[in-house]
């Protein structure tokens, strides 16, 4: 089926006057469409719902209905009572002509139309500490915003996602096969990595634990909380918006809180091979804090602060943890250029664990602190 033939039977006003692909996502096939009338001019976004990263993409649209409805009515109610410092914005599914959320194409493939955030976008990396402190305000409202749903309502899109505990179960099985071993035995980088596993094999299951004891309470997470995901608003520099909502999982929130600061704190990014450079950025952590806490503070319980930087500390190891088991499998799972891609990356997730744990104390009078 054509695209103008597909978007076609969604209810956009207005005439299409272009369809392109749009933005550098790496699972959805994406495209922007533009419709014009008279007076107006409507942009929306196109995508198809990648069945090999999420096998059952109708429910992946039930979960995104119920998270932009009850997203949308707390947004609604929040702009009347005037609590708000700024406009917030959510992506809306776009209805068919026929009052659905989707359309399958001949080929069983799902495709959806939703809103673009208009004159907002995001950067690929942190910018400074005000950006970091406004990334962390957009992380922290879209957690408040669904602080209060039943996580138990939607499906779980990626199940084992961000389970520390089952990522280390698959290393212990990855180490039994002889081509791992080999590596291992051959490399004193490997043998290094693997060392540093081993010490830290508690902090694996910190936040499982913690849940299973009533401590962390399961409510919801983003589950891709990269900086490319927050949308900036172009013209108050504010940040106005969290995207890419299909990763939406029951959950602990500490795992975005983590991750995100993961990515936003590592200014030298994931492939950078001078371990000189891999350092975390107190500056931005604490810019970024701030934010958070500031949207989030209101629903978080003492035990929800008690283990924020256990996340800190978790996420880069876990990262890590998949990045060095795949190198051991013979790179199946991350793409790749070349065969030691994978350890590299490792390395560099271990050394920013590292060092968060040698400013674990700063860290956490800066949490303490908010």
């Amino acid at each position: 089926m054509e695209l103008s033939v597909l978007i076609n039977k969604f209810n956009v006003k207005g005439r299409l006057v272009a369809l392109s692909p749009f933005g550098n996502g790496n699972i959805n096939d994406t495209f922007l469409a533009i419709y014009r009338n008279t007076f107006t001019e409507t942009q929306v976004i196109l995508q198809r719902v990648n069945r090999n990263v999420f096998p059952q993409p109708e429910a992946i649209m039930a979960n995104m209905h119920e998270v932009t409805r009850h997203c949308h009515e707390r947004l609604e109610a929040d702009a009347i009572a005037g609590v708000d410092d700024r406009v917030w914005q959510m992506p809306r599914i776009v209805k068919t002509k026929d009052g659905a959320d989707y359309v399958t194409d001949e080929k069983g493939e799902v495709w959806r139309v939703i809103t673009r955030i208009m004159s907002a976008h995001a950067f690929d990396i942190a910018q400074g500490p005000e950006h970091a402190l406004e990334c962390g305000a957009a992380l922290g409202h879209f957690h408040y915003l669904i602080s209060d749903m039943d996580p138990g309502i939607l499906t779980d899109p990626l199940p084992g996602f961000h389970i520390t505990s089952g990522y280390l179960a698959k290393y212990d099985e990855t180490l039994s096969k002889p081509e791992a071993k080999e590596l291992l035995s051959s490399s004193m980088e490997a043998k290094r990595m693997a060392k540093f596993i081993e010490e830290r094999r508690e902090l694996a299951i910190c936040l499982e634990k913690a849940e299973a004891a009533g401590e962390l309470k399961k409510r919801m997470f983003h589950g891709d909380p990269k900086v490319n995901n927050i949308m900036i608003d172009d013209v108050t520099g504010k940040g106005t918006a969290m995207i890419d909502l299909d990763t939406v999982s029951p959950g602990l929130i500490h795992l975005d809180f983590g991750d995100a600061l993961r990515s936003i704190c590592n200014p030298a990014g994931e492939e950078e091979t001078n371990l000189a450079k891999v350092v975390f950025d107190e500056d931005l952590a604490t810019a970024f804090c701030k934010g958070y806490m500031r949207e989030a503070g209101s629903f978080m319980t003492d035990a929800d602060r008690a283990y924020l930087y256990d996340s800190i500390r978790l996420l880069p190891f876990e990262l890590g943890l998949r990045f060095f088991q795949d190198y051991l499998a013979g790179n199946t799972y991350f793409k790749t250029t070349h065969p030691e891609q994978n350890l590299n990356r490792a390395r560099v997730q271990f050394r920013l664990c590292e060092s968060v744990e040698a400013r674990e104390r700063s860290i956490r009078n800066v949490l303490k602190s908010l």
